[in-house]
């Protein structure tokens, strides 16, 4: 009997990185950030960087919540295509956003290479392929789009696309020279244990249940009842943060994901780039750096409980998918899960103040790219610590 794992392929492929201890007194810091994920620690990373007092608590292991199941496809194109941001938020703001995302790439790959870390980053290319004929209109439109303001793209046929990559049933798609992939689970810990050397505080299973704000303090009780005293709070806790903010700015998706087997077969067409559609929802892939073939998607919102039963069917019908592209391939299902994810109005992440939290700031990366988000977060946060501004906080902001 064949079995499948469904724990996130990182999880099982890394095994337990670093540990760290519960908090069991109380702290005081200048800089309190909650949840360490990848978000989490690079704004550490970028808090150490600066000589702040920081901790940094998460209520689970390091790294085991969203960080854990993400497919870490790093590209600057955001959910919503630039045209179409374009007429949303206005031309300047638009562009300022996917650019930011596109420098975002570079300057993840020098902190790669700053703390020696050993999570596998690679350049790379990616394709956003038309699924239907239909959709290689706007497409096409789209990339008329990023190539009047200078983003690095050129357009492939559908012959083009079977000719390259072997993959079958494309419309033609666009091309684009700036891309990377990353284990965000290794990344994750190799950024902590780097700064943990230079003076970060890290603390896991330690749940935040209580805020208390007086005399330009924040006060952070966590379950065991100790109380970090800090002067300022970062909130880098992704759709759980649905908890704590009433108004609502965003919506819930549950997505799922599948690892092949290693594959033994030249897999050297398709490890140089990513994979997207236009679908709705629309399907991502990639391959690892041990030779295997992950896809995502069949995202539906937030709600059913992602048992092994829906995890195995939605697998299916990834599966099913890759069979229609890449009906050479071939292909065994050896990992299966389901993370969930947040997707905002115009595609942009929510990285600033909000008005009902003195001393606080968060920084949410949802959408498709959130760990590019979140290094555009490092600079924003590092502003708004210093009291400055930043050109990109009025296109984050809460209530736009």
């Amino acid at each position: 009997m064949k079995i499948t794992s469904f724990e996130p392929f990182w999880l099982v492929k890394n095994g337990l990185i670093q540990s760290y201890p519960s908090l069991k007194e109380d702290l005081k810091a200048e800089v309190l950030i909650v949840g360490g994920g990848i978000t989490g620690s690079l704004i550490a990373h970028q808090c150490i960087a600066d000589g702040y007092n920081t901790v940094l608590i998460d209520k689970r292991e390091i790294a085991h919540g969203s960080t854990s199941a993400t497919t870490s496809m790093l590209q600057y194109e955001i959910d919503v295509p630039l045209y179409k941001l374009i007429d949303l938020i206005g031309e300047n703001n638009a562009v300022k956003s996917y650019k930011a995302c596109y420098n975002s790439i570079d300057r993840l790959e020098k902190i790669v290479r700053e703390i020696d870390s050993t999570c596998g980053f690679k350049k790379k290319e990616s394709l956003y392929f038309a699924a239907s004929k239909k959709d290689s209109k706007w497409l096409y439109e789209e990339f008329e789009a990023r190539k009047k303001y200078g983003l690095e793209v050129s357009w492939l046929t559908d012959a083009d696309i079977r000719d390259r990559y072997r993959i079958q049933k494309t419309y033609g798609g666009i091309l684009s020279k700036q891309a990377a992939s990353i284990d965000a689970f290794q990344f994750t810990h190799d950024i902590l244990k780097y700064n943990a050397d230079k003076g970060l505080r890290i603390f896991d299973k330690t749940d935040l249940t209580a805020i208390r704000y007086a005399d330009n303090r924040v006060y952070a009780e966590v379950e065991s009842k100790q109380v970090i005293e800090a002067q300022k709070i970062i909130y880098c806790t992704g759709y759980e943060t649905t908890n704590l903010i009433e108004e609502n700015f965003v919506d819930l998706f549950n997505t799922y994901a599948i690892v092949g087997e290693q594959n033994e077969d030249d897999q050297s067409d398709l490890n140089e780039t990513l994979f997207w559609n236009t679908a709705s929802p629309y399907i991502y892939m990639r391959t690892t750096d041990d030779n295997r073939l992950l896809i995502g998607g069949e995202d539906e919102k937030f709600g059913k409980v992602t048992n092994g039963r829906l995890i195995e069917k939605k697998s299916e019908k990834l599966k099913k998918y890759i069979n229609k592209h890449l009906p050479h391939y071939d292909f065994t299902i050896d990992f299966s899960w389901a993370g969930r994810f947040g997707e905002t109005k115009d595609g942009n992440p929510y990285i600033g103040e909000h008005k009902d939290f003195p001393n606080s700031i968060f920084v949410l990366g949802f959408g498709g790219n959130g760990i590019t988000f979140s290094v555009i977060g490092m600079d924003i946060v590092s502003k708004l610590l210093k009291n400055q501004t930043h050109e990109l906080v009025n296109i984050y902001r809460f209530g736009r």
